[in-house]
């Protein structure tokens, strides 16, 4: 058997944070929910069944709040500062997708989100 790909995923991670253009949303804040997928060029981690060989969850999401918890205008710019970093920490990282909902934008509407989804490659 080959492997042909290796990703990791956190799907739904919901996170308070202050972004926002409007300075109200620096003050109040709103919730977010995010899911990032993560390519990886080596699976040794299925093999070897040791948690060094892979990208571990849990630090992704310890990055993931540290970046949410710095106020950014754009999503956009909050996803490039993730993805940065993981690219930066994480040599085997060949590609990352994330997408960033603000569940409650600012802009009227019922059941609106607005959303950025980025994928970076190396």
């Amino acid at each position: 058997m080959r492997i042909e790909e290796y990703n990791i995923a956190l799907h739904d991670v919901h996170v308070y944070a202050h972004h926002g253009v409007m300075s109200q949303e620096r003050v109040v804040g709103a919730w977010f929910t995010l899911d990032i997928d993560i390519a990886l060029s080596d699976c040794s981690s299925a093999y070897s069944d040791d948690i060094t060989d892979t990208v571990s969850y849990a630090e992704v999401y310890d990055i993931l709040l540290k970046k949410m918890a710095t106020p950014f205008n754009l999503l956009e710019a909050v996803c490039k500062s993730m993805m940065e970093t993981l690219f930066e920490l994480y040599p085997t990282i060949i590609a990352i997708e994330i997408k960033m909902v603000k569940d409650t934008p600012p802009i009227g509407g019922d059941r609106l989100q607005s959303a950025v989804r980025m994928k970076a490659v190396r």
